[in-house]
C-alpha cells in the first residue's frame, strides 16, 4: 500500500494511536486503516468543480482559515 518508495512521516505518538485504533477496529494493518481514512477524506473533495470549491470545503472543515 505504501510501497514503491512512497513514504509519509508521521509523529511517533500519532503512529501509536493509529496502530491502536486500527487494531481495535479490525483492520489487517495500520497501513490499511490509514489508506481507508485518506480515501474517505479525499472523497469529500472529488466532486468539487474548482479550486475555490476545494478551498471553501477545507475552510468549512477548519483545515484552513
Amino acid at each position: 500500500m505504501f510501497g514503491g518508495g512512497n513514504k509519509i512521516k508521521v509523529d511517533k505518538d500519532l503512529l501509536e494511536r493509529i496502530k491502536k485504533i486500527s487494531e481495535v477496529a479490525g483492520y489487517a494493518s495500520h497501513e490499511e486503516f490509514v489508506h481507508h481514512v485518506l480515501e474517505r477524506e479525499l472523497a469529500q473533495f472529488e466532486d468539487a468543480q474548482s479550486d475555490d470549491d476545494i478551498t471553501e470545503k477545507l475552510r468549512g472543515l477548519g483545515y484552513i482559515s
